[in-house]
């Protein structure tokens, strides 16, 4: 039982930092710490179920994310989740896969994506990695500018 309370509070203290803030982007702060409160209850009560999960912190983000949706009245989809971990709250790729229990590539292939589309309503274009990476760079910048992946830059203020 210690260890699956250890367990349980290294899963609590990796991830909720990142529930609130993604939280508190849809919701009043009130309403965020009851979702994150919400969440993370039901997380302790399945604990036991949840670590046999092969994904388990992607079966908590879809408890999170529902959870948020269903305060907020809205319902974003994964490529804006993404966008807004990404722009907004300034997650690393890895970042975003440990916390939503998905692939790096999944995770790149979401961000493509947004670069992609257009912004939603009221909110700011994504900024985008120049795209014409010189043909003698590293393979890290051909990589990223290939997948047209933004680095560490700060989004341009209004």
């Amino acid at each position: 039982m210690k260890v699956l309370a250890t367990g349980y509070y290294a899963f609590y203290d990796l991830h909720r930092p990142t529930y609130h803030a993604y939280a508190a982007a849809h919701l009043s702060p009130e309403e965020a710490q009851i979702a994150v409160a919400n969440v993370f209850a039901l997380v302790a009560e399945n604990w036991t179920s949840i670590v046999t999960e092969q994904h388990p912190a992607r079966w908590a983000w879809a408890q999170h994310t529902r959870t948020v949706a269903r305060r907020s009245g809205h319902t974003p989809t994964r490529v804006q989740d993404a966008c807004l971990l990404h722009d907004r709250l300034h997650l690393t790729v890895d970042q975003i896969a440990t916390t939503t229990g998905q692939d790096p590539a999944a995770v790149t292939t979401l961000l493509a994506a947004g670069d992609r589309s257009d912004p939603a309503p009221g909110q700011r274009p994504r900024v985008r990695l120049e795209t014409d990476a010189a043909p003698g760079g590293s393979l890290e910048a051909r990589w990223r500018a290939a997948l047209r992946l933004r680095t560490a830059q700060a989004l341009p203020t209004s």
